[in-house]
């Protein structure tokens, strides 16, 4: 790629050396181009920067920014790979919502429906967005309530704190019977350019299936996974689409 952040205006020169052809076709290529208007070329210098053109193709691209549709193949490959339930959600309040679920192909699997809400203080879906919020966001959320679900369920919030510093050392989160017994999961959060959680992307399963060791492993694949599609949509597509959704969360400073 010729131009970048670093270098949007370059020269003829330049361009040449940078594609290792000849001065004389690339100024036919530029010629052509120009006339299509994906570049334009500065009279005065002579040199050329991208044209507005650019700009009408990627406005109809994020016209179009869609996180599920973004997602769902990453999702299913995921499901199919580690043979669990993979679950994409957002954060509402204190609760985390489901968007998209492939459920695991298993008879003994977990069971989850598009809207389905969850508490956000103990589940790695949950966890994995307030590792990622300001103090006083996550401060708000567990001032709604810290009930008790099941004897492995944190209720101190000093308890979950150090809970949610681990989570942000590994980058991604577990939760282990902390809301249903039996039931463990670990998810990771798609990250904007500003290192915000937009969505978060969850493997939950039977306990006996997903053993810390097995979380782990998968915690690393999960990583890839969000790391893949932040890369696929971009911040100019992540943006458009936590605008689409409405939503403006304090996150913490890096």
């Amino acid at each position: 790629m010729c131009f970048n952040q670093d270098e949007p205006v370059l020269s003829l020169t330049r361009i040449a050396e940078r594609l290792d052809l000849p001065k004389s076709t690339i100024h036919r290529y530029l010629a052509t181009l120009e006339a299509a208007r994906f570049v334009r070329r500065d009279g005065a210098t002579g040199s050329y920067h991208l044209g507005y053109r650019f700009i009408e193709l990627a406005s109809l691209v994020l016209q179009e920014a869609d996180l599920e549709r973004w997602a769902t193949p990453h999702l299913e490959r995921l499901s199919a790979e580690c043979g669990e339930t993979v679950d994409l959600a957002v954060l509402d309040g204190a609760q985390v919502v489901y968007l998209q679920v492939i459920e695991s192909p298993r008879r003994v699997k977990i069971a989850a429906t598009v809207g389905q809400r969850l508490p956000a203080f103990c589940t790695a879906s949950g966890k994995a967005f307030l590792a990622y919020l300001a103090d006083d966001q996550v401060d708000y959320i567990l001032s709604q309530g810290m009930p008790r679900y099941t004897d492995s369920t944190r209720v101190s919030p000093a308890d979950l704190r150090q809970d949610l510093r681990v989570t942000r050392e590994r980058e991604f989160a577990i939760s282990e019977q902390e809301y249903e017994r039996d039931i463990n999961a670990v998810a990771a959060p798609i990250l904007d350019a500003h290192g915000c959680p937009v969505a978060v992307i969850a493997i939950a399963g039977p306990a006996y299936r997903l053993a810390r060791e097995r979380m782990m492993e998968l915690g690393s694949l999960l990583l890839a996974t969000t790391k893949a599609i932040a890369r696929e949509v971009g911040d100019l597509g992540l943006a458009a689409i936590v605008a689409r959704m409405g939503f403006s969360r304090p996150c913490r400073e890096n």
